[in-house]
């Protein structure tokens, strides 16, 4: 850990607003203990209450925020009058924080690159289950085909030598490349941001949106989530996939246009595997539910052991660094709230 406790009587105040269940998720007993060492804290259950958040502000230094927290804004800020940082333990601050928190030199930090490598595992399974159709023989198992009648599924496909597009040089759509590459699959990337030189050292070919999506037989969704991306994959791009053709979405559902890709799920021409929706909880009347050639993961996709704890570690880090007079490390600028994630 970096960074060494003040002196008992000058105690820095923090903030947690965390709930319970996910404060055991996020903090490791030697992590909490790090910063009780570190830190007076103030721990707050019901950590969507705005009251209380605004009560225990006054004379703290950090605040930790989790999913659901009350955004800081002017009338919280108001009650925080010694607030030097933000820490979320996730990757969305634009939810979180608003404009007026950067312009009173507030620092804002998140913990997104924690995600990237459980995310990129899981749209890896979910590529390899597209490819292999593994969904659509446990739904017709499951259903109760006869054993002949289950084993139809449309072709399947090994990962090594299969084309797979991505949508974002995104931190998690990097860690997916590497793993897809590792197997031997040849990648190719639209990203507006991405300059020849980077694509070189990725090992992946630089692709307009509509190649990308005529050639792959995969496609993953890894771009962040802009005004810009908003349903950047609709009806027309959906038609340019190949009959047979998968796609994996586990950013946003806000870059794809869910309607035009019921219709052609509903029709049987493409696969996909989803983890996230324009409705969530997904409804359980939702047509999404009963298609035999859809995978769903209730946006689970960071949701491992080994990632919550990282989460919460890097927060508590950003927090020490904080009290020891040290910049923080994954600090965010006011740019990023143009994001919606």
């Amino acid at each position: 850990m970096p960074g060494s406790p003040e002196p008992a009587d000058r105690l820095s105040r923090v903030v947690v607003a965390v709930p319970p269940g996910l404060r055991a998720q996020f903090f490791t007993a030697e992590v909490w203990q790090e910063l009780e060492r570190a830190a007076e804290l103030i721990v707050i259950d019901d950590h969507s209450d705005r009251a209380a958040v605004a009560a225990a502000l006054p004379g703290a230094r950090a605040l930790i925020t989790s999913w659901r927290a009350p955004k800081v804004d002017a009338e919280l800020l108001a009650h925080a009058d010694r607030l030097e940082l933000v820490a979320h333990t996730g990757s969305a601050v634009a939810p979180y924080v608003t404009e007026e928190v950067f312009r009173r030199s507030i620092l804002v930090t998140q913990a997104g690159d924690e995600m990237a490598r459980p995310v990129a595992e899981v749209a890896l399974a979910f590529t390899l289950s597209l490819l292999h159709r593994i969904h659509r023989f446990d739904h017709a198992l499951r259903g109760g085909l006869e054993w002949a009648a289950a084993s139809g599924a449309p072709p399947r496909h090994e990962i090594h030598g299969s084309e797979i597009g991505v949508i974002g040089a995104s931190r998690t759509g990097r860690a997916y490349i590497k793993l897809v590459q590792a197997m031997g699959a040849r990648v190719s990337v639209t990203d507006p941001f991405l300059s020849a030189e980077q694509a070189q050292e990725l090992g992946v070919t630089s692709v307009p949106l509509e190649t990308l999506l005529s050639r792959s037989r995969i496609v993953a969704v890894h771009a962040p989530v802009t005004e810009e991306t908003h349903h950047m994959i609709g009806a027309d791009q959906l038609a340019l996939m190949p009959d047979g053709a998968g796609l994996v979405n586990t950013a946003r559902s806000w870059l794809v246009d869910e309607e035009a890709l019921l219709a052609e799920l509903t029709a049987g021409r493409l696969d996909a595997a989803i983890d996230v929706f324009d409705a969530e909880p997904l409804p359980v009347d939702h047509p999404f539910r009963a298609l035999p050639n859809v995978l769903l993961t209730p946006h689970q996709a960071a949701g491992t052991v080994e990632c919550r704890q990282r989460l919460g570690t890097s927060a508590v880090n950003e927090v020490l660094r904080l009290i020891a007079g040290r910049p923080p490390v994954h600090a965010v600028t006011a740019a990023a709230l143009v994001r919606l994630r």
